[in-house]
Protein backbone atom coordinates (compact mmCIF):
# COMPACT_ATOMS: atom_id res chain seq x y z
CA UNK A 1 0.00 0.00 0.00
CA UNK A 2 1.30 3.42 -1.00
CA UNK A 3 0.40 6.11 1.56
CA UNK A 4 0.80 9.88 1.28
CA UNK A 5 0.82 11.69 4.62
CA UNK A 6 0.46 15.47 4.65
CA UNK A 7 1.18 17.62 7.71
CA UNK A 8 3.82 15.29 9.10
CA UNK A 9 5.23 17.92 11.51
CA UNK A 10 2.06 18.50 13.53
CA UNK A 11 1.07 16.61 16.66
CA UNK A 12 -1.19 14.18 14.82
CA UNK A 13 1.07 13.98 11.77
CA UNK A 14 4.05 13.03 13.93
CA UNK A 15 2.14 10.12 15.48
CA UNK A 16 0.75 9.07 12.10
CA UNK A 17 4.28 8.52 10.79
CA UNK A 18 4.54 5.76 13.40
CA UNK A 19 1.07 4.21 13.13
CA UNK A 20 0.87 4.18 9.32
CA UNK A 21 4.31 2.62 8.86
CA UNK A 22 2.94 -0.90 9.44
CA UNK A 23 0.42 -0.54 6.59
CA UNK A 24 2.79 0.15 3.72
CA UNK A 25 5.21 2.65 2.25
CA UNK A 26 4.63 6.14 3.69
CA UNK A 27 5.70 9.35 1.96
CA UNK A 28 5.42 12.01 4.67
CA UNK A 29 5.43 15.69 3.70
CA UNK A 30 5.12 19.03 5.45
CA UNK A 31 4.74 22.63 4.27
CA UNK A 32 8.52 23.02 3.91
CA UNK A 33 9.30 19.63 2.34
CA UNK A 34 11.55 19.46 -0.70
CA UNK A 35 11.17 17.14 -3.66
CA UNK A 36 7.38 17.12 -3.51
CA UNK A 37 5.06 19.95 -2.45
CA UNK A 38 3.35 19.56 0.92
CA UNK A 39 2.40 23.23 1.30
CA UNK A 40 -1.38 23.69 1.64
CA UNK A 41 -0.99 27.34 0.67
CA UNK A 42 -0.18 25.95 -2.80
CA UNK A 43 -3.16 23.82 -3.91
CA UNK A 44 -1.77 23.37 -7.44
CA UNK A 45 1.45 22.02 -5.96
CA UNK A 46 -0.52 19.62 -3.75
CA UNK A 47 -2.40 18.38 -6.81
CA UNK A 48 0.90 17.83 -8.64
CA UNK A 49 2.21 15.84 -5.67
CA UNK A 50 -0.78 13.49 -5.73
CA UNK A 51 -0.48 13.00 -9.48
CA UNK A 52 3.23 12.26 -9.21
CA UNK A 53 3.05 9.84 -6.27
CA UNK A 54 -0.28 8.16 -7.14
CA UNK A 55 -0.98 7.02 -3.56
CA UNK A 56 -3.58 4.42 -2.59
CA UNK A 57 -4.30 6.31 0.64
CA UNK A 58 -3.98 10.04 1.35
CA UNK A 59 -3.96 11.03 5.02
CA UNK A 60 -4.36 14.76 5.59
CA UNK A 61 -3.14 15.99 8.97
CA UNK A 62 -2.44 19.52 7.70
CA UNK A 63 -4.67 22.45 8.72
CA UNK A 64 -4.82 26.03 9.91
CA UNK A 65 -5.36 25.32 13.62
CA UNK A 66 -4.57 28.73 15.15
CA UNK A 67 -8.18 29.37 16.12
CA UNK A 68 -7.82 33.01 17.19
CA UNK A 69 -5.42 33.93 14.40
CA UNK A 70 -7.91 32.61 11.85
CA UNK A 71 -10.26 35.46 12.76
CA UNK A 72 -7.76 37.98 11.36
CA UNK A 73 -6.68 35.89 8.35
CA UNK A 74 -9.87 34.22 7.11
CA UNK A 75 -8.65 33.90 3.52
CA UNK A 76 -5.59 31.90 4.57
CA UNK A 77 -7.69 29.77 6.94
CA UNK A 78 -10.12 29.02 4.12
CA UNK A 79 -7.30 28.13 1.74
CA UNK A 80 -5.69 25.69 4.19
CA UNK A 81 -8.85 24.23 5.73
CA UNK A 82 -11.24 24.15 2.79
CA UNK A 83 -9.89 24.98 -0.67
CA UNK A 84 -6.82 22.75 -0.63
CA UNK A 85 -8.54 19.78 1.06
CA UNK A 86 -11.18 20.12 -1.66
CA UNK A 87 -8.49 19.96 -4.35
CA UNK A 88 -6.96 16.97 -2.55
CA UNK A 89 -10.35 15.23 -2.61
CA UNK A 90 -10.79 15.89 -6.34
CA UNK A 91 -7.38 14.37 -7.04
CA UNK A 92 -8.17 11.40 -4.81
CA UNK A 93 -11.43 10.85 -6.70
CA UNK A 94 -9.64 10.91 -10.07
CA UNK A 95 -7.08 8.45 -8.78
CA UNK A 96 -9.50 6.16 -6.96
CA UNK A 97 -7.56 6.77 -3.74
CA UNK A 98 -8.90 6.98 -0.20
CA UNK A 99 -8.75 10.33 1.59
CA UNK A 100 -8.53 10.41 5.40
CA UNK A 101 -9.20 13.87 6.85
CA UNK A 102 -9.51 15.36 10.34
CA UNK A 103 -12.12 17.87 11.43
CA UNK A 104 -13.33 19.41 14.66
CA UNK A 105 -16.14 19.91 17.17
CA UNK A 106 -15.92 23.62 16.24
CA UNK A 107 -18.33 22.89 13.38
CA UNK A 108 -21.04 22.97 16.09
CA UNK A 109 -22.25 25.96 18.11
CA UNK A 110 -21.47 24.39 21.48
CA UNK A 111 -25.02 24.65 22.81
CA UNK A 112 -26.62 22.23 25.25
CA UNK A 113 -24.87 19.45 27.13
CA UNK A 114 -25.64 16.37 25.02
CA UNK A 115 -22.69 14.91 23.12
CA UNK A 116 -22.95 15.82 19.43
CA UNK A 117 -23.72 13.04 16.96
CA UNK A 118 -22.69 12.96 13.32
CA UNK A 119 -26.18 13.81 12.07
CA UNK A 120 -26.53 17.00 14.17
CA UNK A 121 -26.74 20.18 12.08
CA UNK A 122 -23.48 22.18 12.19
CA UNK A 123 -23.53 25.86 13.14
CA UNK A 124 -19.93 27.05 13.58
CA UNK A 125 -19.20 30.16 15.66
CA UNK A 126 -15.75 31.02 14.28
CA UNK A 127 -13.73 31.35 11.09
CA UNK A 128 -11.87 28.18 12.06
CA UNK A 129 -15.13 26.25 12.50
CA UNK A 130 -16.64 27.60 9.28
CA UNK A 131 -13.58 26.78 7.18
CA UNK A 132 -13.27 23.28 8.66
CA UNK A 133 -16.95 22.65 7.89
CA UNK A 134 -16.46 23.85 4.32
CA UNK A 135 -13.54 21.44 4.01
CA UNK A 136 -15.76 18.56 5.13
CA UNK A 137 -18.43 19.53 2.60
CA UNK A 138 -16.00 19.80 -0.32
CA UNK A 139 -14.62 16.34 0.46
CA UNK A 140 -18.11 14.86 0.73
CA UNK A 141 -19.13 16.44 -2.59
CA UNK A 142 -16.00 15.33 -4.46
CA UNK A 143 -16.98 11.71 -4.96
CA UNK A 144 -13.75 10.51 -3.35
CA UNK A 145 -13.80 7.55 -0.99
CA UNK A 146 -13.23 9.26 2.32
CA UNK A 147 -13.08 9.01 6.08
CA UNK A 148 -13.59 12.24 8.03
CA UNK A 149 -12.78 12.07 11.73
CA UNK A 150 -14.04 14.93 13.91
CA UNK A 151 -12.11 15.32 17.15
CA UNK A 152 -11.47 17.84 19.94
CA UNK A 153 -9.00 19.00 22.60
CA UNK A 154 -6.04 17.29 20.91
CA UNK A 155 -2.75 17.04 22.81
CA UNK A 156 0.58 15.22 22.51
CA UNK A 157 3.73 14.82 24.59
CA UNK A 158 5.63 16.45 21.72
CA UNK A 159 5.17 20.21 21.37
CA UNK A 160 3.13 22.60 23.45
CA UNK A 161 -0.11 21.60 25.16
CA UNK A 162 -2.51 22.63 27.92
CA UNK A 163 -0.98 20.28 30.50
CA UNK A 164 2.51 21.70 29.96
CA UNK A 165 1.16 25.23 30.31
CA UNK A 166 -0.56 24.34 33.59
CA UNK A 167 2.60 22.70 34.93
CA UNK A 168 4.64 25.78 34.07
CA UNK A 169 2.18 28.20 35.65
CA UNK A 170 1.76 26.00 38.73
CA UNK A 171 5.48 26.40 39.41
CA UNK A 172 5.20 30.19 39.21
CA UNK A 173 1.88 31.05 40.87
CA UNK A 174 0.05 30.03 44.04
CA UNK A 175 -3.35 30.65 42.45
CA UNK A 176 -4.44 29.68 38.94
CA UNK A 177 -7.71 30.62 37.27
CA UNK A 178 -9.01 28.13 34.70
CA UNK A 179 -12.27 28.05 32.73
CA UNK A 180 -14.89 25.63 34.02
CA UNK A 181 -17.79 26.08 31.56
CA UNK A 182 -16.29 24.45 28.46
CA UNK A 183 -16.71 20.67 28.36
CA UNK A 184 -15.02 18.03 26.22
CA UNK A 185 -12.60 15.11 26.23
CA UNK A 186 -8.83 15.60 25.97
CA UNK A 187 -7.77 13.34 23.09
CA UNK A 188 -4.23 12.16 22.45
CA UNK A 189 -2.66 12.47 19.03
CA UNK A 190 -1.40 8.91 19.51
CA UNK A 191 -4.99 7.66 19.94
CA UNK A 192 -6.07 9.49 16.78
CA UNK A 193 -3.18 7.97 14.85
CA UNK A 194 -3.77 4.42 16.09
CA UNK A 195 -7.50 4.54 15.37
CA UNK A 196 -6.75 5.94 11.91
CA UNK A 197 -4.47 3.01 11.07
CA UNK A 198 -7.06 0.53 12.36
CA UNK A 199 -9.84 2.20 10.36
CA UNK A 200 -7.80 2.20 7.15
CA UNK A 201 -7.23 -1.54 7.50
CA UNK A 202 -10.94 -2.13 8.05
CA UNK A 203 -11.97 0.11 5.14
CA UNK A 204 -9.89 -2.01 2.78
CA UNK A 205 -12.25 -4.88 3.59
CA UNK A 206 -15.44 -2.85 4.12
CA UNK A 207 -15.40 0.25 1.88
CA UNK A 208 -19.10 0.74 2.62
CA UNK A 209 -18.09 2.00 6.09
CA UNK A 210 -16.65 5.20 4.59
CA UNK A 211 -17.98 8.54 5.82
CA UNK A 212 -18.01 10.89 8.79
CA UNK A 213 -17.26 9.81 12.36
CA UNK A 214 -16.61 11.37 15.75
CA UNK A 215 -13.38 10.33 17.49
CA UNK A 216 -12.47 11.48 21.00
CA UNK A 217 -11.31 9.75 24.15
CA UNK A 218 -13.92 8.42 26.59
CA UNK A 219 -15.49 10.42 29.39
CA UNK A 220 -15.73 14.18 29.71
CA UNK A 221 -14.24 17.03 31.72
CA UNK A 222 -13.81 20.79 31.71
CA UNK A 223 -10.58 22.78 31.55
CA UNK A 224 -10.60 23.47 35.28
CA UNK A 225 -10.97 19.80 36.25
CA UNK A 226 -8.42 18.90 33.58
CA UNK A 227 -5.91 21.29 35.14
CA UNK A 228 -6.54 19.89 38.62
CA UNK A 229 -6.01 16.35 37.33
CA UNK A 230 -2.70 17.33 35.72
CA UNK A 231 -1.41 18.95 38.91
CA UNK A 232 -2.58 16.04 41.08
CA UNK A 233 -0.72 13.61 38.84
CA UNK A 234 2.41 15.77 38.99
CA UNK A 235 2.30 15.79 42.79
CA UNK A 236 1.82 12.01 42.94
CA UNK A 237 4.71 11.47 40.54
CA UNK A 238 7.03 13.30 42.96
CA UNK A 239 8.81 14.68 39.93
CA UNK A 240 11.50 17.33 39.88
CA UNK A 241 8.75 19.85 39.14
CA UNK A 242 7.88 21.80 42.29
CA UNK A 243 4.19 22.70 42.28
CA UNK A 244 3.55 25.88 44.28
CA UNK A 245 -0.05 26.40 43.17
CA UNK A 246 -2.46 25.85 46.05
CA UNK A 247 -5.67 26.73 44.22
CA UNK A 248 -7.11 26.25 40.74
CA UNK A 249 -10.04 28.64 40.81
CA UNK A 250 -12.98 28.15 38.41
CA UNK A 251 -13.90 31.07 36.14
CA UNK A 252 -16.32 31.46 33.21
CA UNK A 253 -15.22 31.72 29.58
CA UNK A 254 -16.05 35.42 29.71
CA UNK A 255 -13.08 35.93 32.06
CA UNK A 256 -10.73 35.28 29.14
CA UNK A 257 -12.04 37.12 26.06
CA UNK A 258 -10.61 35.77 22.78
CA UNK A 259 -11.00 36.81 19.13
CA UNK A 260 -12.67 33.47 18.30
CA UNK A 261 -15.76 32.27 20.17
CA UNK A 262 -15.17 28.94 21.91
CA UNK A 263 -17.96 26.34 22.07
CA UNK A 264 -19.11 25.51 25.62
CA UNK A 265 -20.10 21.98 24.65
CA UNK A 266 -17.37 20.11 22.78
CA UNK A 267 -18.65 16.67 23.74
CA UNK A 268 -18.73 14.26 20.78
CA UNK A 269 -20.66 10.99 20.71
CA UNK A 270 -18.42 8.17 19.44
CA UNK A 271 -20.96 5.32 19.38
CA UNK A 272 -21.00 5.15 15.57
CA UNK A 273 -17.21 4.85 15.35
CA UNK A 274 -16.90 2.28 18.13
CA UNK A 275 -19.73 0.12 16.74
CA UNK A 276 -18.64 0.28 13.10
CA UNK A 277 -14.93 -0.35 13.67
CA UNK A 278 -15.16 -2.64 16.71
CA UNK A 279 -13.32 -0.28 19.05
CA UNK A 280 -13.39 0.61 22.74
CA UNK A 281 -12.05 4.12 23.27
CA UNK A 282 -10.09 4.61 26.52
CA UNK A 283 -11.03 7.19 29.15
CA UNK A 284 -9.35 10.56 28.65
CA UNK A 285 -7.49 10.24 31.97
CA UNK A 286 -5.64 7.16 30.73
CA UNK A 287 -4.08 9.00 27.80
CA UNK A 288 -3.30 12.15 29.79
CA UNK A 289 -1.64 10.10 32.55
CA UNK A 290 0.53 8.38 29.97
CA UNK A 291 1.50 11.69 28.38
CA UNK A 292 2.38 13.16 31.80
CA UNK A 293 4.54 10.13 32.55
CA UNK A 294 6.55 10.97 29.44
CA UNK A 295 7.05 14.65 30.21
CA UNK A 296 7.44 14.69 34.02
Amino acid sequence: MNILLLGKGGQVGWELQRSLSVLGHVTALDHDSTGHCGDFANPAGIADTVRALRPDIIVNAAAHTAVDKAESEPDLARLLNATTPGVLAEEAARLGAWLIHYSTDYVFDGSGSRPWVETDVPAPLSVYGRTKLEGEQLIQQSGAQHLILRTSWVYAARGGNFAKTMLRLAQERERLTVIDDQWGAPTGADLLADVTAHAIRRLQQRPQDAGLYHLVAGGETNWNLYAKYVLDQARKAQSAIKIVAKEVAPVPTSAFPTPAVRPHNSRLNTTKLQTTFGLTLPHWQQGVARMLYEIL
